[in-house]
Formats: structure tokens, C-alpha cells, sequence
């Protein structure tokens, strides 16, 4: 019995993908669960529709995933921060800090502060570089400056 999964499937299958299947575990578990539905012609008419319409969703994604890291390049974060002698934050300069001031700035989209990999705060002062994860395939590095505050 072929059958086309709806969802993957351990040791047998990822989503969308045309299976081979002995037909009691088709009927009985596969198609019963939501899993998977017949191969008819229809449906895999239906499914190469769905796979183009990913595809190109994909390739557009990218894309402008691409010409927003051409916005970012090159981009220099400046924060001024109250620190003691020894250089230590009082506070820190978090993922949402980063996102927030990137947004402030004149871009023609909004960052989700989840694109920020800053796996700990900055505590303390200096430069540090921070990736953005725009994309699986698109990433672009901003510099983080954290200065002392006068007074």
C-alpha cells in the first residue's frame, strides 16, 4: 500500500515523503492516527503542488533574509552603562537591549529578539561581536560596544 505522510514517522518516513507500507498497518494505524493518507493521483498531484509552493516560499524567505542582513552589515551598537572600577556592569546588556536598539534605528522591518544569539548577558565593558540568525542560512554579525557612563 503506498501512502503519502502527513507527519515523520520513526523508522519509516519525513513528512511528505511517498512510503511503501504493508497495507493492515496502513489502514489499521497510519491513516486512523492522521499520519499519512492514500497515494492516489490526486494526491500526489496535491502534494507536488504543496512541495513547489514550499519551495518557493523558501527561496523568498531567504532572500529576504538576505537583504536584511545587507541592512545590518557593518552595524556598530553603542550602550553606555554604569560600571564600577573594575568594569563590571551594574546592570546588563541583554538579547532584548540588542533587539531593541536595532529596531529603533531607521530599518524597514521589525527584529525579533529570538535572531539575537547572545547566550549570556554582557556584564562588563568592551566590544563584543553578537550573530544574528536571520535565516538558516543567513547570519550577520553586529559589534556591541558597551562604554562606562560619565558621572
Amino acid at each position: 500500500m503506498k501512502l503519502i505522510l502527513k507527519r515523520s514517522v520513526d523508522h519509516l518516513g519525513e513528512a511528505g515523503q511517498v512510503v511503501q507500507v504493508k497495507a493492515g498497518y496502513g489502514r489499521n494505524y497510519l491513516i486512523p492516527q492522521g499520519l499519512a493518507y492514500a497515494a492516489s493521483d490526486a494526491n500526489m498531484a496535491r502534494l507536488e503542488e504543496e512541495q513547489a509552493r514550499s519551495a518557493e516560499r523558501s527561496r523568498r524567505d531567504f532572500l529576504e533574509a538576505r537583504r536584511r542582513a545587507s541592512q545590518l552589515e557593518g552595524l556598530s551598537l553603542v550602550f553606555v552603562e554604569r560600571a564600577g572600577e573594575d568594569g563590571k556592569l551594574f546592570g546588563s546588556v541583554t538579547r532584548t537591549d540588542v533587539a531593541d536598539r536595532i529596531n529603533a534605528g531607521e530599518l524597514d522591518f521589525e527584529l525579533d529578539k529570538r535572531a539575537v544569539a547572545l547566550e549570556e548577558p554582557i556584564k562588563v565593558l568592551g566590544v563584543t561581536s553578537v550573530s544574528l540568525h536571520l535565516h538558516a542560512e543567513v547570519e550577520v554579525e553586529v559589534e556591541v560596544r558597551v562604554e562606562r557612563e560619565d558621572g
